[in-house]
């Protein structure tokens, strides 16, 4: 196994209930390390950039306005498999087929407010990691 790093987000549907330390808290016990860490509030043309892989899909302008519409805690993680714990640990996008125990099993409020993004590849949680951070934040 590899120690690899990835970018994970949690929403702002869980920054608005209080709930972003429950929710780190199920990523730091699953053995992921926070190696940075902060919270913000995109602009319109930062999630657009960021989701731009999904623009030609039907829930692209929602997801934008969702992803804009409060802050939001974009965090490194590092870890063994990180990549894959992250998304174990989040669950299925849909949280009704989420296994319990996961994020989105326990606060995602439904498919489109699932409180947590996980990059899904290596090459992907580069992308996203370049697009929220410097490297001279993140620390370790």
């Amino acid at each position: 196994m590899a120690v690899e790093r990835t970018l994970s987000i949690v929403k702002p549907d869980a920054t608005a209930r209080n709930i972003t330390g429950k929710v780190i808290a199920k990523l730091e016990e699953a053995g992921l390390r926070v190696i940075a860490q902060k919270r913000v509030r995109w602009s319109r043309e930062q999630a657009e950039k960021f989701y731009e892989v999904h623009k030609e899909r039907p829930f692209y302008g929602e997801l934008v306005d969702f992803m804009t519409s409060g802050p939001i805690v974009v965090q490194v993680l590092e870890g063994e498999d990180a990549i894959a714990k992250n998304r174990e640990v989040m669950g299925a996008t849909n949280p009704e087929e989420a296994a319990p125990g996961t994020i989105r099993k326990e606060f995602a409020e439904n498919i489109e407010r699932n409180t947590a993004h996980g990059s899904d590849s290596a090459e992907n949680a580069a992308i996203e990691i370049a697009l929220n951070f410097s490297d001279d934040e993140i620390v370790g």
